[in-house]
C-alpha cells in the first residue's frame, strides 16, 4: 500500500514531519486542528514537501530518520 512522507511549515516558522496513507485526508486533518498537538497549536499549516512511497512502511521510516 503506498505511502507518503511530508513536511509542513507551521504559522511559527517551524516545520513538522509526518507519514500518512492518505495525503489529502491527513492535510485536512491537521489544517481542522485535528491533527498532532504541535500542529494543532500552530495553525494553519503549509504543504512545503512531500514525497510518495510504494509502502507506508517505508515512507513512516523516511520520515523517521528526518527528524
Amino acid at each position: 500500500m503506498k505511502g507518503f512522507m511530508y513536511i509542513l511549515e507551521c504559522s511559527n516558522g517551524q516545520f513538522y514531519t509526518g507519514s500518512t496513507k492518505n495525503l489529502n485526508r491527513r492535510l485536512a486533518q491537521h489544517q481542522a486542528g485535528e491533527g498532532a498537538n504541535f500542529t494543532k497549536k500552530h495553525l494553519p499549516v503549509k504543504l512545503v514537501y512531500f514525497e510518495e512511497y510504494d509502502r507506508i512502511d517505508v515512507a513512516f521510516y523516511t520520515n523517521s530518520i528526518t527528524k
